[in-house]
């Protein structure tokens, strides 16, 4: 095990290089300046000069990159240009609000949507397997934003029965803290149960045309120990791989439920950030987003061994 995280920690090093160098050029080809911003709309050509020279914007290209890679040597990812504190302070205020969102999310998306693959397996090619598999075409499809904003006008502004907006910490109120919560991380888990459904659905079937399932039905076992525990726990490798692809994504959809919502989350951070033109935040979240992915693949490579026994790193 030891030698599986060494050498998976070795090959994240590239990986979160090259995360590094775009989020560094891809907010460098971004246009407007950011000198011009933070000097303001009436500022004079010599001030706006001196906050370029300030920040260092004057700098070429390679200069400016070799400078970023020096500060994260160092452990420094920068100040936030419009905020005026460091980016991981910056991120650490808001941090709690995403885990939060994309916990409660993943919390609705893996009961729902294994069972429904699950269900869905079990009784193919009948009518229960088209409604599951319809639904499941509708959450993947369905633009988050716009059934945001539907759930929006309906739950809030007609109905009344939660808030639209706004983010109430756990420590403060559990109960209230659920209700400012529950209608984004809906929201956010549709796209998550549709795409976990078929791909429990896909690794079910496969499992169940097996020739252990049909000697397990043969010697009298019962469909509950059949499916449930033989069955499903084959196709449990597959289940694993998609929850990585969730984690990742229950992370990066928080950008656009957090806008819709108001919710003082990174997602909502980044947006802000990007529009002010605001390079050390926007590079900092990125590549900490980076390092974020990068422990979650490394996570699932590691559950592997415990979900099958079969797999094993040489």
């Amino acid at each position: 095990m030891g030698r599986l995280l060494l050498f998976k920690l070795m090959q994240a090093v590239p990986v979160i290089l090259i995360v590094s160098v775009l989020a560094f050029l891809l907010m460098s080809l971004l246009p407007g300046d950011p000198a011009v911003i933070i000097a303001g709309e009436g500022a004079t050509p010599e001030a706006i000069d001196q906050v370029r020279r300030g920040l260092g914007l004057d700098q070429p290209f390679h200069v400016q990159l070799g400078r970023w890679f020096a500060r994260l040597a160092e452990g420094n990812f920068g100040a936030s240009l419009m905020l005026n504190q460091s980016v991981l302070s910056a991120m650490g205020e808001r941090l709690p609000v995403t885990l939060s969102l994309a916990g409660l999310s993943l919390a609705f998306t893996l009961p729902v949507g294994i069972f429904a693959g699950s269900v869905a397996a079990y009784y193919r090619q009948t009518w229960v397997d088209s409604v599951v598999m319809t639904f499941a075409l509708l959450g993947v499809s369905i633009p988050g934003f716009w059934i945001a904003i539907l759930a929006v006008i309906l739950f809030s502004v007609t109905l009344g029965w939660l808030p639209s907006s706004g983010y109430v910490p756990i420590s403060q109120d559990m109960v209230l803290w659920f209700r400012s919560l529950v209608m984004p991380a809906a929201m956010l888990s549709l796209f998550q149960i549709g795409f976990l459904a078929r791909m429990t659905r896909s690794a079910m079937l496969d499992v169940l045309s097996q020739d252990f399932i049909r000697t397990a039905r043969s010697k009298g076992l019962s469909e509950w120990k059949t499916v449930g525990k033989h069955a499903f726990r084959n196709a449990l490798i597959m289940v694993i791989t998609t929850l990585g692809i969730l984690v990742s994504t229950a992370i990066g959809g928080s950008v656009v439920i957090e806008q819709v919502f108001a919710l003082p989350g990174i997602g909502r951070l980044v947006v802000q950030g990007i529009l002010a033109r605001d390079y050390p935040l926007v590079q900092g979240v990125m590549l900490i987003y980076g390092f974020a992915f990068v422990i979650v693949n490394l996570t699932v490579d590691v559950l592997y061994t415990f979900a099958d026994p079969r797999v094993r790193y040489d």
